[in-house]
């Protein structure tokens, strides 16, 4: 069974030796695995000696750009989805806004000026969104949880539902602690008419050299009574979707992580193959796949995840929506199907020859300090 936690009375700090998933000091995993540690000898000789032909795309990627009157005006009460980028997402339920893995900042790193550097411009300016009910993080990544953005959203945002531990970095970034739950795996809340569940996954946190494993990570559900969704975070494939799709499916929308996958760290990034898989045994109707197109984080060229999977998908007979970044996605129960937002806009941006310089993005959340 679910445990419930009550919005009102969740404290950001937890006693984490009550979780099943915490011990010796760190948070583990269902099953022994690597984060590709072991291999890093192998990694880096890949890293120095493989040849991408297109490890960034050669044409800018298409972006349609958002604003705050627009979103308000488009999402008076029908559900809808926003992808804003890598694993970024704008969600309208119930008449409320809510982010999952906001990362606004020009580069996926501790530093502001090395590490990945985006593809593609944000949608939106960060101060132009409009208020958000909730902010979802699924673990500590510096591609999935962003200080910069963090430190500017956090005045805007109502909710920040985390993992456990995740919320300890939320509060040395000034957020109100009284904004912020921390939830265990099958740990749920309510806010509003929408019901989230913190859900397994299998993967590893960490934002430096001395913090490994300090945080847990957490996939989730998300369900309203008019749509469901699942979202992966980053996981590699374990039993623990079918465990998902059992207790908590079908879903009519599942959000699922594809990119910055190799065979080297396969237990904590699933392949094309392992993320339809997952689709499946969650009982997903359509697919979105994300993880991909805005930060170069793996030795595959960038638009070899979306080729993969929309190949296994239509083999499959599996509805894979891959909607433009920033276009408005309506949320409905019968998404299976559609050919509303099966266009496959990357298909003819990696058929040009030509590399302009990388797009920069429209608002970067900038800070001269290190993030930690």
């Amino acid at each position: 069974m679910a445990t419930f936690i009550s919005c009102a009375n969740q404290s950001p700090k937890s006693d984490y030796q009550t979780s099943d998933q915490f011990s010796d000091g760190k948070f583990h995993n269902t099953l022994k695995v690597t984060s590709g540690s072991g291999n890093m000898h192998k990694i880096i000789w890949r890293y120095i000696t493989d040849k991408r032909k297109e490890a960034v795309p050669a044409q800018p990627i298409p972006v349609r750009t958002l604003d705050r009157q627009t979103l308000i005006a488009e999402n008076d009460n029908a559900p809808a989805l926003y992808r804003l980028g890598h694993s970024s997402l704008l969600l309208a339920l119930e008449g409320d806004f809510w982010l999952v893995d906001p990362v606004f900042s020009e580069r996926a790193s501790p530093f502001s000026k090395f590490g990945p550097k985006r593809f593609h411009a944000t949608p939106i300016d960060l101060d132009d969104l409009p208020a958000i009910k909730g902010v979802i993080i699924s673990h500590d990544h510096y591609d999935h949880l962003d200080k910069n953005t963090i430190s500017i959203l956090k005045d805007k945002v109502e909710h920040f539902i985390v993992p456990l531990g995740v919320g300890d970095h939320l509060v040395k970034w000034q957020v109100d602690a009284d904004k912020i739950q921390q939830l265990d795996w099958w740990q749920q809340i309510n806010i509003g008419n929408a019901n989230i569940t913190a859900t397994p996954s299998q993967h590893f946190s960490g934002r430096g050299l001395m913090d490994s494993n300090q945080t847990l990570w957490a996939s989730w559900a998300i369900k309203t009574p008019d749509i469901s969704l699942f979202y992966s975070g980053d996981s590699g494939y374990f039993p623990g979707f079918k465990e998902i799709g059992e207790r908590l499916g079908p879903f009519d929308l599942t959000v699922m992580e594809n990119g910055a996958y190799n065979e080297l760290w396969a237990d904590i990034h699933m392949m094309p193959e392992e993320t339809l898989q997952a689709h499946l045994d969650v009982k997903g109707q359509a697919m979105l796949p994300v993880h991909n197109s805005t930060f170069d984080l793996a030795l595959h060229d960038w638009h070899e995840p979306l080729n993969r999977l929309n190949s296994l998908s239509q083999e499959m007979g599996v509805t894979m929506v891959t909607p433009t970044i920033g276009q408005r996605m309506a949320l409905s129960t019968n998404l299976s199907g559609t050919q509303t937002y099966q266009q496959r806009w990357w298909l003819q941006e990696q058929q040009a020859h030509t590399k302009p310089e990388t797009s920069k993005a429209r608002t970067v959340a900038k800070s001269e300090q290190p993030q930690s």
